[in-house]
């Protein structure tokens, strides 16, 4: 089974002093490092995602401002496929999609932020596609969420939508696991 490593959105904009900070994205990025030092090891097809917000009222990745760069933990080297979307899914209207197919690819591996966005939008999709999907439940954050006056914590949606992708789309498992499934 051929496969390539999906990483969405690890940019600065999510961390401590970004514009749309996230809980625990330095631990995630960390293990989103760890991914991405074993695909080039194994000289495994990389794709760095990055989000560039260009729709009226954005409030982060915004471009031309430091928030889009990436994280340092999974700084994309330059023979590494970087691929730049403007919606959550990281397949709408880029090239996601005939990459993976030029790559033969047929399972993914994915990590990124926001669990409760981009990255449940990207799996979902990727699912649709005939993909099969490993998702590093670990090398992903997202933040705290309001709905109808009801606060829900990070890790709660995090949970949530963890297991709602690892019902039908993915296999949703620890880094160490997915590491250890690939080799």
């Amino acid at each position: 089974m051929k496969t390539a490593l999906i990483l969405i959105d690890i940019q600065k904009d999510y961390f401590p002093g970004g514009r749309m900070e996230l809980v625990g994205p330095l631990e995630a990025s960390r293990n989103a490092g760890r991914l991405l030092a074993v695909f080039r090891a194994e000289n495994l097809p990389i794709v760095h995602i990055r989000h560039l917000s260009v729709r009226e009222g954005a409030s982060f990745f915004l471009p031309n401002t430091d928030g889009i760069d990436f994280n340092e933990n999974v700084k994309p080297q330059p023979d590494e496929t970087v691929i730049e979307k403007h919606y959550p899914n990281s397949f709408r209207e880029t090239g996601l999609a005939a990459f993976l197919e030029r790559e033969g690819i047929d399972r993914v591996v994915v990590g990124g932020m926001m669990s409760h966005m981009c990255v449940d939008s990207t799996v979902r999709a990727a699912f649709d596609m005939g993909y099969k999907c490993l998702l590093a439940h670990d090398a992903c954050a997202t933040r705290d969420l309001n709905f109808d006056g009801v606060d829900v914590t990070a890790k709660k949606v995090h949970a949530a939508f963890m297991a709602a992708l690892g019902s039908v789309c993915a296999q949703v498992a620890s880094t160490e696991k997915i590491i250890d499934i690939l080799k």
